[in-house]
């Protein structure tokens, strides 16, 4: 349950979406992207692969998140510092840990509003067949944590900086790098330079294969682990930073 001042921090913050035409926008960008690039007829499409499932649907979840969840982030914490409101917010009865919280789970929240915004999409392979809804459901369920980790890297380099197009660029490039990092051409490259144990460590780092496992219908223990560890480690990263900050 949260407690008092983080109910009411988490719901001025969500609502702070939709107080502004910019969150709006970012749900339109999302739902026609994803929209677009399920159906497109291209290769991978899902007309193209003639079956009634949501695998294209969930090929293209990952690289949209690149770019949406940078952009959601990249406000939780620059604008408040550029604008000095941070300062405002710290003298209020509020901790770090409770204002960090709040934020992310607000944006938490607003990702998810915008992958309800998606079910049309099942109920249309739903109409065309007979899905596994099962599979669906945890497809779902791997892009949901998948936002959370990357929201927690996005809400670090937003308390990093001042300038939320520098939050942008940065959040953008890590979470490239932990999307691809399982990737052959990115573990053959740091194969030839690095021990094989290092390797491993940086292919288990691999959002994308933990995400790809759920989303197949097979969850694991050390999946959800994963995620709940990312999630953890970048938002204590947040705390630090800003309790820097709130002591100088």
């Amino acid at each position: 349950m949260m407690n008092r001042t983080i109910k009411y921090l988490f719901i001025k913050e969500f609502a702070s979406y939709f107080k502004t035409p910019l969150g709006y926008v970012f749900l339109v960008m999302f739902l026609f992207g994803i929209g677009y690039l399920t159906f497109e007829p291209g290769r991978g499409s899902f007309f193209h692969m003639r079956e009634a499932s949501m695998s294209s649907f969930f090929r293209y979840i990952p690289w949209m998140f690149i770019f949406l969840i940078p952009a959601v982030s990249m406000r939780l914490w620059s604008d408040e510092r550029k604008s000095g409101t941070i300062e405002l917010l710290f003298t209020m009865p509020v901790t770090v840990r409770d204002a960090v919280l709040a934020k992310f789970l607000a944006s938490w929240l607003f990702i998810a509003v915008a992958l309800a915004g998606t079910f049309p999409m099942v109920l249309t392979v739903v109409y065309l067949g007979n899905p596994d809804l099962g599979v669906a459901l945890l497809g779902y369920v791997a892009s949901f944590l998948m936002a959370g980790a990357l929201l927690a890297v996005g809400g670090f380099f937003s308390a990093l900086t001042k300038n939320q197009v520098i939050s942008f660029i940065l959040t953008v490039c890590v979470s490239f790098l932990l999307v691809m990092a399982g990737s052959p051409p990115i573990l053959d490259f740091i194969s030839t330079f690095s021990p094989k144990y290092l390797v491993d460590v940086f292919e288990s780092l691999s959002v994308l294969n933990h995400f790809d496992s759920i989303e197949r219908g097979v969850i694991s223990l050390s999946d959800l682990w994963f995620f709940l560890v990312m999630i953890v480690c970048w938002l204590y990263g947040n705390i630090i930073l800003l309790n820097e900050n709130k002591a100088n």
